[in-house]
C-alpha cells in the first residue's frame, strides 16, 4: 500500500497552487492523502519573491494581494508614454510570504494532508506503477514515500534543447522615498529609459505601494545575469537619473532568473505514468514574457478536476502551440537582433488595444486577433525569423 494517494515536491507558487485546489475528496468520497514535500530552511529552498498576473473580477488568492492597479504604463527610450486602461482586469501583486501564509491557513485542517520537511532525491517508477520518492529529513534520516501520483514542481536541472534561450533576469528594491515620488494608481510595466545593453533589451519595472512605497526593478532580456554590484548600479541609475525619486531607502531586495526559451518541456516524466512536471519544470511559464503564476494555477486547476473526476491527472499545456510558436518567433528575432526589442514592445502597447493585448500576452487570443497583433510587428524580419525556424536544430545551449 502507498504511503499516500499523491506527494506534491515543492512548495513554491506551483505546489502550494496546487494543494489549494486538491480535492477533500475523491470520485467516491473518499478523502486522498496528500503528503507535500518542501526542504529544510537553507539553499535548497525557493527564496521570497513576487508574483504578477493579470486577472478580471474576484481571485482564489485576493486575501494574500499586496495591491492591484488597473492602470498599465509603457515609456519608450525617448519619453514617450502609453498608458492603458486595463478593467474589468487589474493587474495583481502577491508575495511569496502572503501567498504562504494563506495557503497554510485555509489548509490547517484539511483531512489527509501533511507536510514534510525533507529534501526529496530523484522520483522513480516502482514496478508496480507508483512512485517512489527518496527523501532526507534535516537531521540526515531517510524518509521516502510511496506515491499513487508524484508532481514535481522543483526547476528542471538543466533545460531541455532549444533553438533559442535567453534569460530574464532582475533584481529589485522595495524602497521608502521622502518625497511623494510614485502614483499609486499606475505601474510601469516597461520602461526603456534605463541604459540599454549591447544584446537584448532592458527596462525598468515599478510596481507604487503607496505615494512614497515601490518595488522597483531593473530587468534584461539577455544571454547571462549581471553581478549584484552591476545589478545595484543599474537600479540606483534608474532611480536617481530616471524616475529622480532623491532621498530614498532600500527597505529589501529581491532577484531572479528567468528562462526564456523554445525548449519543450515534458509534463510527465519519462517512462512513468504517475510522475508528472508542474510549474516552471511543466513548462507553465511564458517564453516571450516570463509570466508564470496565471497558467500555474490553470493548471493546478485541471489537474484539481482530473483527480476529483477519478481520471489520470496529466497536466495540460500551459500555453497553447500558436502561443509557443509565436513566442519561438519572437525570442529568435529579438536574439538575433532583427528587432528592436524596445520599439517592439511599447508599438504593441501604443497600438493594439488593451484587451486583445492582455489575451495576446495569456495566450488566450483567436486567430484573427494573433493576426491582428502581428501585423503590429516588424513584419518582414519576424516572417523571416519563422520561415528559418523549421531548419534550426535544438540544440543543448549552456548557462552563460
Amino acid at each position: 500500500m502507498a504511503d499516500a494517494d499523491i506527494v506534491v515536491v515543492g512548495a513554491g507558487a506551483a505546489g502550494l497552487s496546487l494543494v489549494h485546489r486538491l480535492p477533500a475528496g475523491g470520485p467516491r468520497g473518499a478523502v486522498p492523502s496528500v503528503v507535500l514535500v518542501d526542504p529544510p530552511p537553507g539553499p535548497l529552498r525557493a527564496p521570497r519573491r513576487t508574483w504578477c498576473f493579470w486577472e478580471s473580477g474576484p481571485g482564489r488568492f485576493d486575501a494574500a494581494t499586496t495591491a492591484s492597479w488597473e492602470w498599465l504604463r509603457v515609456r519608450g527610450r525617448d519619453g514617450a508614454v502609453v498608458l492603458r486602461h486595463i478593467a474589468p482586469a487589474r493587474y495583481k501583486m502577491i508575495r511569496s510570504d502572503d501567498f504562504e501564509a494563506l495557503v497554510d491557513r485555509d489548509l490547517k485542517d484539511r483531512p489527509g494532508l501533511r507536510c514534510l520537511e525533507a529534501t526529496a532525491g530523484t522520483v522513480t517508477t516502482l514496478p508496480d506503477g507508483s512512485a517512489w520518492v527518496p527523501a532526507t529529513d534535516a537531521k540526515g534520516s531517510h524518509v521516502g514515500l510511496r506515491a499513487r501520483w508524484v508532481f514535481d514542481s522543483r526547476p528542471p536541472e538543466r533545460l531541455p534543447p532549444a533553438r533559442t534561450r535567453l534569460l530574464q533576469h532582475f533584481r529589485g528594491w522595495f524602497v521608502r522615498t521622502e518625497r511623494p515620488v510614485f502614483d499609486p494608481g499606475v505601474v510601469d510595466l516597461m520602461d526603456f529609459r534605463t541604459g540599454q545593453p549591447a544584446r537584448g533589451l532592458s527596462f525598468g519595472y515599478v510596481l507604487p505601494t503607496g505615494r512614497h512605497t515601490a518595488l522597483v526593478e531593473y530587468t534584461e532580456f539577455g544571454p547571462a545575469p549581471l553581478t549584484s554590484d552591476a545589478y545595484d548600479s543599474a537600479l540606483e541609475d534608474y532611480t536617481r537619473r530616471v524616475l529622480r525619486t532623491g532621498a530614498t531607502e532600500v527597505l529589501s531586495t529581491e532577484q531572479g532568473v528567468i528562462p526564456m526559451t523554445d525548449a519543450v518541456f515534458e509534463r510527465r516524466a519519462e517512462n512513468s505514468g504517475a510522475v508528472f512536471r508542474i510549474g516552471v519544470a511543466g513548462g507553465a511559464t511564458r517564453a516571450s514574457t516570463g509570466y508564470t503564476f496565471a497558467a500555474v494555477q490553470r493548471q493546478s486547476d485541471t489537474i484539481a478536476r482530473a483527480l476529483r473526476a477519478g481520471r489520470r491527472p496529466v497536466p495540460p499545456p500551459a500555453h497553447p502551440a500558436r502561443a509557443r510558436l509565436m513566442d519561438a518567433v519572437l525570442l529568435r528575432a529579438l536574439d538575433t537582433g532583427r528587432v528592436d526589442g524596445p520599439d517592439l514592445f511599447f508599438r504593441l502597447f501604443e497600438q493594439v488595444p488593451a484587451g486583445r493585448l492582455l489575451r495576446f500576452l495569456d495566450g488566450r487570443s483567436r486567430l484573427y486577433e494573433d493576426l491582428a497583433v502581428g501585423v503590429r510587428t516588424p513584419v518582414l524580419p519576424m516572417l523571416r525569423t519563422a520561415a528559418e525556424l523549421p531548419w534550426l536544430p535544438r540544440r543543448d545551449i549552456p548557462v552563460r
